[in-house]
């Protein structure tokens, strides 16, 4: 019996020091998860820290963005909208007052001119007017005669060559005072004068004034510049690269000066040539007028491309890292010691078109994110956990 007993403790210490050393052997495995080395595309949050970042989650949209082009240019008028005007024959200006800056309307007087020059001509028209009076009644009647053959052809066509003699005479002294702005209709042997009225040819306001009083002119002199700044238009400096992303009918917001008021403009045409600095031109026109815009003024212009509909997401979900772009993909709920965690797995895109606070996203090819739960709210956070792992993730 004491053998027997004997052999019983020696089992029974035995297998003491055996499990002894069983649960030695299984303490690291234990201890495993506190250890857990996640995958470097993985970053993982406790509850209390995800509330704590405030981390939303949201799904890819498709939405329609535009892509925006920045460029400067002047602004300009149509050659139809602007004159210069001179006095065709000069002359002595005898009085005018008008300031650069004054509105005009078109046909009113600018100045009235006075010129020697205008009586003769005035005078020329008069007795060449009454000449083909009596050549015309001559014609006439020459040519009744000449049909009843009590007219001799040669006297009639003496007769004819005189009266279209006077007849172009007369039409080329009507043109010339209707180049000095008088009416030929209006014009009798009572009221010549040695001065006419130089008026305005479109409607607008004064750009400048190059006249004094008693300054004698001469054809070629610009004496003022009218600008009718009711039709203008932008004339934008673009690269050559861009000339595929701008067509006529696009819109354009455009700022002048330091001015946060946004003005706004359509494309009406578009350059067919490329200058030696590479660059072209685009001309929109000024849909609404502003009283603040001038010609000559220059201008940063915004042209919105066309629309395209795009994968995005809000612009916060993409962040940044070593010149690479990211977003965070929910990946799985997990529990460790009895505590709950989220891990979110980091998934490199790249960054398209930004507008209105939403980012095109370029997805890695093959992927299916559609019913994915992106993060939206938080992402840098998660970005700074993966990049302190020791901080902020477990």
């Amino acid at each position: 019996m004491i053998k027997l007993d004997y052999k019983v403790s020696v089992i029974l210490c035995g297998a003491l020091i055996f499990l002894g050393s069983c649960r030695g052997g299984n303490n690291p495995a234990a201890e495993a998860p506190e250890s857990e080395v996640l995958p470097e595309d993985i970053v993982e949050m406790r509850e209390d820290q995800i509330k704590l970042a405030d981390i939303q989650t949201g799904s890819i949209e498709m939405r329609s963005l535009n892509n925006t082009l920045k460029v400067n240019g002047v602004i300009s008028v149509a050659p139809q909208n602007q004159a210069t005007v001179s006095m065709p024959l000069g002359g002595f200006i005898k009085s005018t007052s008008l300031l650069p800056g004054n509105a005009i309307t078109r046909g009113q007087t600018l100045a009235i001119i006075e010129n020697q020059d205008f009586i003769d001509i005035q005078q020329n028209y008069l007795e060449a007017k009454n000449k083909l009076t009596f050549a015309e009644a001559e014609y006439k009647r020459h040519t009744d005669l000449y049909n009843d053959e009590v007219y001799s052809e040669k006297n009639l066509q003496q007769v004819t060559v005189e009266y279209k003699n006077l007849l172009a005479l007369v039409r080329s002294l009507e043109q010339k005072l209707l180049l000095i702005g008088i009416d030929p209709e209006s014009l009798n042997e009572t009221n010549i004068s040695s001065t006419v009225n130089l008026r305005s040819p479109i409607t607008g306001y004064i750009q400048s004034v190059n006249i004094t009083i008693g300054k004698y002119v001469e054809p070629t002199d610009v004496l003022f510049e009218i600008v009718n700044s009711d039709k203008l238009f932008l004339e934008l400096t673009l690269f050559e690269k861009d000339a595929d992303k701008v067509a006529r009918g696009q819109k354009i917001k455009f700022f002048i000066n330091n001015e946060t008021e946004a003005h706004e403009a359509t494309i009406s045409q578009t350059g067919k040539s490329i200058s030696n600095d590479k660059t072209f031109r685009v001309y929109a026109t000024v849909t609404k007028p502003c009283k603040n815009i001038l010609p000559g003024m220059y201008v940063n212009a915004l042209i919105k491309e066309s629309e395209n509909l795009v994968t995005a997401l809000p612009s916060d979900a993409i962040v940044s890292f070593d010149d690479k772009d990211y977003i965070f993909v929910f990946d799985r709920n997990k529990e460790e010691a009895g505590k709950p965690f989220t891990e979110y797995r980091m998934i490199e895109v790249r960054r398209g078109v930004t507008e209105d606070g939403y980012t095109e996203v370029i997805l890695p090819e093959g992927s299916e994110l559609s019913t994915a739960k992106v993060v939206i709210k938080g992402a840098y956070s998660l970005l700074s956990a993966k990049k302190n792992a020791g901080e902020m993730a477990c």
